[in-house]
């Protein structure tokens, strides 16, 4: 969870440096995160030889897991404690730009 976290983290710090000194500016909404942890005990016994490159294995297993669901929501604050500010040129075109070369629909 700490890797996302800090992946979401560079992504806001990218657009807010990208953004600094725009005209327009958006206050960085909650971040909301869920995550799937699969918790799982094993128990296993095995039992072989090896004989140059001739291998024989016998193994037995029980295995029980549980899945927990984990979320939790960040709210981004800049050093100061304020919004968080990511900015976009005003003089941005409309639309979604330069389409030639695109398949259509």
């Amino acid at each position: 969870m700490a890797d996302a976290v800090a992946a979401v983290r560079d992504e806001l710090l990218e657009a807010a440096a990208r953004g600094a000194g725009q005209e327009i500016n958006f206050a960085v909404g909650p971040v909301e995160m869920e995550f799937e942890v699969e918790l799982r005990a094993d128990a296993k016994a095995k039992a072989g030889f090896r004989v140059w490159a001739v291998t024989a294995e016998t193994e037995a297993g029980l295995s029980r897991g549980r899945t927990h669901r984990v979320s939790f929501t960040l709210t981004p604050r800049n050093p100061d404690g304020g919004d968080l500010l990511v900015g976009g040129a005003p003089a941005r075109a409309a639309g979604p730009g330069d389409v030639t070369g695109r398949i259509r629909d």
